[in-house]
């Protein structure tokens, strides 16, 4: 245990935040997510995990990681299949989690389900969870921490 730090982010996923730069991105995933064989094409190549639902596991990432302020969208989301403009409740709870942690509305891309998997398999990456809902699936970017004045 350390101080400060919220337990669920276990040394895994801490090393990997740490070790990754401006721009870099990561994968959050539900339970459906092919997680173990996206994470094998990834940076790290190694899947990590977070036993939390999806909201509670953006808040442990986001309060160590800051989001890339240089992009359109430093979070997308899965799209629903068929319907795009649909956001389930685990996506607006994430969105909550990101406005909370950002201290604003930060607005949420989305990306079409197979695009998804294109774009994480290109992630530094990827961090599965114990969430069941469907569609807990996104995409952070790592933005930087300014100097101190």
């Amino acid at each position: 245990m350390l101080k400060n730090l919220d337990p669920l982010l276990n040394a895994d996923v801490l090393y990997a935040l740490r070790a990754m730069g401006h721009g870099d991105t990561l994968v959050l995933s539900d339970t459906n997510f092919p997680s173990d064989s996206v994470a094998r094409k990834t940076v790290l190549r190694k899947l990590l995990r977070i036993d939390a639902g999806c909201p509670r596991a953006a808040r442990a990432v986001l309060s160590v990681m800051p989001l890339d302020s240089f992009v359109e969208h430093a979070v997308s989301r899965m799209e629903v299949v068929g319907k795009p403009a649909e956001i389930p409740d685990v996506q607006r709870e994430v969105q909550a989690e990101i406005d909370r942690a950002e201290g604003k509305a930060w607005p949420m891309g989305s990306i079409e389900r197979m695009a998804f998997y294109e774009h994480a398999r290109k992630a530094y990456c990827v961090i599965t969870t114990a969430e069941t809902r469907f569609y807990g699936c996104f995409i952070f970017t790592k933005g930087v921490i300014p100097p101190k004045e």
